[in-house]
């Protein structure tokens, strides 16, 4: 008789003392009931959680920071999540300008464990994000124009199969996996466990910048924003915010990798449009700039469930699209996070190209996703019903999705998050894990699969 493998690290199963606060995820929508939580200690807990999970006949969700933004995907009722936040070591080669992590760092301890030695750490628009989920999925935020995305710094990773076998993929071994993981997604190959970056030096110094406009003006705003960030200098990042019309303002946060008289000109386009409520321009160490950029952003206390989707725009929006934005932020919960997010490309991003990594969308102008919020479940489904219409109707001035921002309500997504490279992708989904055990609601379907 056959024995069945033990699970190992720290077992929180449905009924123990700990589940309920292992269920949460950020965002109250996504939290599910698993049979069973492993919390990894190292990556033999991992395979032998994957070992179990295939015995047993238990759907499998790995998990790093906790905030999958759809349905499923970091945990399944009677499933198994494999929680990889215990393992945290963080290695930095000075000499050869290179960083190994376990996956379960979140990025806000990566960026600051390397700042405080002089180097940067690409990151997002939160600290609690997993690094684990971030990376394979591209990694955008604010420093991409000059770093690229964060996993355009990917060089290797330690990855366990459907076998329970670990698996290292590099430029010389298995390259085909490291193509994928930059840009094919989490929980599509198997479960990471350590990521090789390059890194560098980061500047003494960094302007960070800050502004806010009334609600009304966000139409002018906008329309500046789209002309002028694109073709700012690649060293600063901006992000642009639109809130909902009940309460709601617009904002812009930023960066600019130089002093501040040079980032004065820089923005000096968009600080003209409107009438600027608020204004923080300032130069700080760059330790203290990350932390300007990465509002603390706890997981746990987050009230607002959210239906996120995303897209990438090749020229700025005609009026017709500002009409659809109007209706969505007219329609939108007062007092929520929900609206538009912005955020300006090119730059490194776009002198990668598209088939040289996973990620595709390399040749757009901005980024924009647009989220609406609740907190009653009884407003979920028409929360929901107002962001994926917004996408329909936007469907004549954007391209393609972004994967760490998914959107459940797009038919046929494969080539929708991953352009051409998708047929490429369900190749490595076959040879890597051909019976795709490694599955969710928007997954890669290996080549071999119909």
């Amino acid at each position: 008789m056959k024995l069945t493998t033990k699970l190992t690290g720290r077992v929180i199963f449905k009924g123990d003392k700990g589940y309920e606060a292992a269920r949460k995820n950020w965002d109250p929508h996504t939290d599910r009931f698993p049979k069973v939580f492993v919390f990894a200690q190292r990556t033999r807990d991992v395979a032998n959680a994957i070992k179990w999970a295939r015995q047993n006949n238990v759907p499998i969700r790995p998990r790093s920071g906790r905030h999958a933004l759809e349905t499923n995907l970091s945990q399944v009722n009677g499933g198994i999540v494999i929680d990889v936040s215990d393992m945290k070591k963080i290695k930095l080669n000075r000499k050869c300008a290179t960083a190994v992590v376990e996956t379960g760092n979140r990025v806000g301890r990566i960026v600051d464990t390397l700042a405080r030695q002089g180097f940067i750490a690409p990151f997002g628009d939160s600290p609690s994000v997993g690094i684990g989920g971030i990376t394979p999925g591209g990694g955008i935020g604010p420093l991409q124009r000059t770093t690229g995305l964060i996993s355009d710094n990917l060089i290797e990773v330690e990855m366990v199969d459907a076998k329970g076998r670990v698996i290292l993929a590099n430029k010389k071994r298995n390259s085909d996996l490291l193509w994928a993981t930059r840009g094919g997604g989490g929980g599509n190959f198997g479960v990471y466990t350590k990521y090789k970056f390059k890194v560098r030096r980061a500047p003494a110094k960094a302007t960070v910048f800050s502004v806010t406009w009334p609600w009304e003006q966000f139409e002018k705003v906008v329309k500046k924003w789209q002309v002028w960030a694109p073709n700012a200098s690649t060293k600063l990042g901006s992000e642009l915010s639109v809130g909902p019309k009940k309460g709601g303002n617009v904002s812009m946060l930023g960066l600019y990798l130089g002093s501040k008289t040079e980032a004065f000109r820089q923005l000096e386009p968009i600080l003209s449009v409107g009438t600027p409520t608020k204004k923080t321009i300032r130069l700080l160490p760059y330790l203290e700039a990350t932390k300007f950029l990465l509002a603390p952003d706890p997981v746990l206390t987050q009230k607002f469930s959210n239906q996120f989707s995303s897209a990438f725009g090749r020229r700025p929006f005609p009026d017709k699209a500002y009409k659809v934005m109007r209706q969505f932020l007219e329609k939108a919960e007062g007092g929520t996070p929900a609206g538009f997010f912005f955020l300006n490309w090119g730059g490194a991003i776009s002198r990668i190209a598209p088939r040289a990594t996973a990620f595709y969308w390399r040749k757009a102008q901005f980024y924009v996703e647009w989220n609406s919020s609740w907190v009653k479940r009884s407003n979920a489904a028409r929360n929901i019903a107002l962001t994926r219409n917004t996408r329909k109707k936007l469907q004549p001035y954007i391209v393609g999705s972004y994967i760490n921002v998914p959107d459940q309500g797009i038919k046929c997504s494969g080539p929708v998050y991953y352009g051409k490279n998708y047929p490429r992708l369900r190749r490595v989904k076959a040879k890597y894990d051909p019976q795709n055990v490694f599955n969710n609601p928007q997954s890669i379907t290996p080549a071999t699969f119909k």
